[in-house]
């Protein structure tokens, strides 16, 4: 590398300015020097000679090799605010008309897989013989839940009368105040029969599907404490809502392979405009359902 070589002023000039104008500390312009060494490298391979020549092209062909490398799309996306960081001084100071990077998005960042429960963590946490109405209460949630896929505060909302056709269907306000028909499971059917029975001895109110001792609508932070607890109980580690609902599109992705049939019964915002387009009979919904699902299966 020429000790010479035309970008290095440009850099050096720069952390100068992060660090007498911008009053940056030592480790923030090392980290910031870092990111721009790369890009600095990457230029010398490709024979650049003076700062006019760094295209859009170039720069583009810099963040594909850094995903070459197996950058995580987090650190590209820090290399990225670096370099652009440089080339918005050297503008201010005239030295470029425009950026190179002005029309260059970074990755989004990585979003974390949700957590999941296997079958058989699942099949563990259902084995459980209910000892009082509130344990036979908490069997109805979570085999709805997972039967399901209904989000913690659906499930608090859910009403008597929101079922369908004998229970086969729950009508489900889910969020943006859209609704949609999913399909329940037979464990799930013959849980919720069992605890109407044991909810009629509570309230004879016709609104609140569960509710607790005192007869009130059960809030989503009691469900998640009852779902958390249960699941020690049954020796698995906590658990929380959200982890049934991602196990139910998981498992029912695993069997199936149709995820437009699984964003359906989700309800994911995303489909929205989808609807517009796809109208899914929900009778080829309960076939995928009663194939695929694991507490469905006879």
């Amino acid at each position: 590398m020429r000790q010479d070589y035309f970008f290095n002023k440009y850099l050096f000039e720069y952390l100068t300015f992060l660090k007498d104008i911008k009053n940056l500390s030592i480790n923030s312009i090392k980290a910031y020097e870092r990111d721009i060494l790369k890009f600095r490298d990457f230029i010398v391979l490709n024979k650049v000679e003076k700062l006019l020549d760094i295209s859009e092209e170039i720069c583009t062909s810099w963040i594909g090799s850094l995903y070459s490398e197996n950058i995580s799309s987090r650190s590209i996306q820090r290399h990225l605010s670096s370099i652009k960081g440089m080339f918005k001084y050297l503008q201010k100071n005239n030295l470029v008309s425009s950026s190179p990077f002005e029309l260059i998005a970074g990755p989004k960042a990585e979003k974390k897989l949700p957590e999941t429960l296997t079958p058989e963590q699942i099949n563990r946490l259902l084995d459980f013989k209910p000892s009082s109405p509130i344990e036979i209460r908490d069997l109805a949630i979570i085999e709805l839940m997972y039967s399901s896929g209904l989000r913690v505060s659906e499930t608090a909302n859910v009403n008597i009368n929101d079922f369908e056709e004998g229970k086969k269907f729950l009508r489900v306000l889910g969020k943006g105040s859209k609704t949609r028909l999913v399909p329940l499971g037979r464990f799930a059917i013959s849980a919720i029969e069992n605890w109407l029975e044991e909810r009629r001895k509570i309230t004879n109110m016709d609104d609140a599907l569960f509710v607790n001792n005192a007869g009130g609508r059960l809030t989503t932070r009691s469900i998640q404490l009852r779902l958390k607890r249960l699941a020690i109980k049954q020796g698995l580690p906590p658990i929380n809502p959200h982890m049934l609902r991602h196990s139910f599109a998981t498992h029912m992705l695993e069997s199936s392979g149709d995820l437009r049939s699984i964003q359906e019964l989700l309800g994911h915002s995303s489909l929205s405009t989808t609807q517009i387009y796809t109208n899914l009979d929900y009778q080829y919904l309960v076939k995928i359902y009663d194939e695929s699902h694991p507490r469905a299966k006879k």
